[in-house]
């Protein structure tokens, strides 16, 4: 197999890696703690994705599209780790706060995410840096060692630990990943200039790339924070630990939209393009149904094995699931070839249909509870794939490469 194969394989698996590692996380914590206990660590949890969510998008993203020229990725790197310690830092210490303010569990957990935010966000932040080295076996052995280290010190917790125990424990365990990916990165930032500045600075890239996160994937994720604040937590709980179940479809997704557009882009014309990625969206879609299939027949004692008391609310919820990540599959795909035909179509996509998406959301909710809910999300993530194929249908020649760092917002 030549260099560039094992990279993209390599690439799949560090991916697979770091979903498999919240997986289990989730898992586990279903695990050891009562429903109302995993409502109270998912609530905290959906914080933190949203949080990766956003240092991906502002920093993650802007770094593998650097082009690869003597002595900048080295800057660049050192850079992005640098401000994420700094960003991460200062939401940490926001977290705390109001981990102070916030009564009961729910608080003490949130504190505890506060605590060690800087650690899991820079070790999740430099497989990006080793993807845009070109090297992403590199990153695949700290996630790797990511994965050990927490499944491990999950796994000799209590059964009924507290929320605020299993974020801290969680936290901490990300000490050695990130001793060895920073070890890892040292060759290529040794004698480099960090400088954030760029980060700072209006114009920035990764504004856009937050932009369209917040409307595409952290609005749900909020929508789900503020359905159990007005809500349940529990209904939280059932909707996470649903999605939990398709984490190995996340996998691809997350594969796609981080590494897909380089490769993509590499396709003779949009025709070329486009039958590409639809061959994808329509293997995505297959393989959603097939996993919700073999989720929906899987026996009551293997459910409970996976979620423990959380298993009866969420399993409920399989159909409509199911049916939101095969559909999912060809939305991601749909975006994917908008970015790299013309990225500048995919905002104004992201913000209608995503507002749509919570929308659905929440009416669902309130017609039907929380099957209801999740029939939304999954109503909402089709329309978004029906208006992102139909937007690439109507385009008429790509406007740009995905390469284009430095352009303006």
């Amino acid at each position: 197999m030549s260099r560039r194969g094992l990279a993209a394989v390599a690439s799949v698996l560090d991916q697979a890696a770091s979903s498999a590692t919240n997986i289990l996380v989730l898992v586990l914590a279903a695990r050891l703690s009562s429903a109302s206990g995993f409502a109270d660590f998912s609530m905290v949890y959906v914080t933190f994705t949203v949080l990766l969510g956003l240092n991906m998008a502002y920093v993650g993203q802007t770094v593998v599209l650097e082009k690869e020229t003597e002595g900048r990725l080295g800057a660049v790197c050192r850079s992005s780790v640098l401000f994420t310690a700094g960003a991460a830092g200062a939401a940490g210490l926001l977290l705390a706060v109001a981990g102070l303010v916030v009564p009961g569990n729910a608080g003490w957990a949130l504190l505890a995410l506060g605590l060690v935010l800087p650690l899991v966000l820079v070790q999740d932040g430099l497989r990006y840096c080793f993807s845009a080295l070109r090297v992403p076996e590199r990153a695949l052995a700290a996630d790797a060692l990511r994965l050990v280290c927490v499944v491990a010190a999950l796994a000799v917790q209590p059964q009924g630990a507290s929320a605020g125990r299993l974020v801290l424990v969680w936290g901490v365990s990300a000490l050695p990943a990130l001793g060895l990916g920073v070890w890892l990165l040292r060759p290529y930032v040794r004698g480099a200039r960090a400088d954030v500045r760029p980060y700072l600075r209006r114009g920035h890239l990764g504004q856009r790339f937050v932009v369209e996160f917040a409307v595409g994937n952290g609005s749900s994720q909020l929508a789900v924070l503020g359905l159990g604040a007005f809500a349940t937590p529990l209904a939280v709980g059932a909707l996470r630990g649903a999605t939990t179940l398709f984490g190995p479809l996340n996998v691809l997704f997350n594969s796609a939209n981080a590494f897909g557009p380089p490769i993509v882009g590499r396709a003779s014309g949009k025709r070329g393009v486009v039958r590409l990625t639809a061959l994808m969206g329509a293997a995505l879609a297959v393989l959603g149904a097939g996993w919700a299939a073999v989720l929906y027949a899987l026996p009551d004692r293997l459910g409970r094995h996976l979620l423990g008391d959380t298993w009866a609310a969420a399993s409920a919820l399989l159909p409509a699931t199911g049916a939101q990540y095969a559909v999912m599959g060809l939305g991601t795909c749909a975006l994917l070839t908008l970015r790299v035909l013309n990225p500048k179509a995919t905002l104004s996509l992201q913000v209608v249909f995503s507002l749509l998406s919570v929308a659905l959301l929440l009416g669902g909710y309130a017609a039907w509870g929380v099957t209801g809910a999740a029939w939304g999300l999954a109503a909402g993530s089709a329309a978004k794939a029906a208006a992102g194929w139909t937007r690439v249908a109507r385009l008429r020649a790509p406007a740009a490469t995905p390469g284009e760092v430095t352009a303006a917002v």
